[in-house]
């Protein structure tokens, strides 16, 4: 039970990788999970997808605005009466073109879904964490290390989650608030499927099987592999961890 007792906001709770999480927080002594996602019924779907659905809660929010971060913060301490955990997991691909043809709406966006959203959940779930401290875990991406082609508003909006994570983990240290990001490599999920068929439509199987070639371990992470480093990080066995950034990419960064 390494997390037992703990309670935990999930944002993009709805996707893979929050859904995988939520599950294994759940099963591992979790008090309660808020989730979090933008649309109600995707909401409620995942929740009966759950282990523990009495544990379970949800806030329907735009995590790009600060007036839904501030009730998703609030709805999660009414339902469950404290926050221990803030998993920062929402996360939007865009669309794959060069740079110079990218819609500067779209780039707004990513900036806002991928980064603003950060801000936001720092700015208004720090006061509840200060209270007793606790661990902040942002879901980053190789694509925060290096560059790739044709999808500067993703690439732009990872490298910016390192900062925040920094400035963050320094700002919360004496309040005993951890702050972590995780950096993962492809992983089987919705987004990858919508970034290979932009990477060669209408030939994603060959998209996928060259990105597959870049990673050593030769294959895609799965939701449930991000879920369990999460996991570590939420626990009391990464007590002495902040300011922190943990790529889980097997091996595509040791090239």
């Amino acid at each position: 039970m390494r997390v037992k007792n703990k309670v935990i906001v999930i944002t993009g709770g709805a996707g893979g990788i929050g859904l995988a999480a939520a599950d294994l927080f759940l099963n591992e002594g979790a008090e309660g999970v808020h989730l979090v996602d933008l649309h109600e019924d995707a909401l409620e779907e995942a929740s009966r997808k759950l282990a523990r659905p009495e544990k379970t809660a949800w806030t329907a929010a735009d995590v790009s605005k600060s007036a839904d971060v501030k009730r998703y913060t609030s709805d999660a301490m009414k339902r469950f009466g404290q926050i221990d955990v803030l998993f920062l997991n929402a996360g939007i691909e865009g669309k794959v073109m060069p740079l110079t043809d990218y819609p500067e709406e779209l780039f707004d966006k990513l900036m806002a879904v991928n980064a603003k959203s950060l801000f936001l959940g720092l700015k208004f779930g720090f006061p509840y964490l200060k209270e007793n401290g606790g661990s902040v875990i942002i879901t980053s991406s190789v694509a925060g290390f290096r560059g790739t082609p044709n999808v500067s508003g993703y690439i732009t909006s990872k490298h910016a989650t390192l900062g925040i994570m920094k400035t963050a983990a320094l700002e919360g240290a004496p309040f005993g608030i951890r702050v972590n990001s995780i950096h993962p490599s492809p992983v089987d999920n919705r987004m990858m499927r919508s970034l290979e068929e932009g990477f060669a439509p209408g030939k994603a199987t060959e998209a996928k099987q060259s990105f597959e070639k870049m990673i050593p371990l030769g294959r895609y992470a799965t939701n449930e592999e991000i879920a369990r480093l999460a996991l570590f990080l939420a626990s009391d066995e990464s007590s002495f961890i902040t300011g922190s950034s943990y790529t889980i990419d097997g091996g595509m960064t040791a090239k």
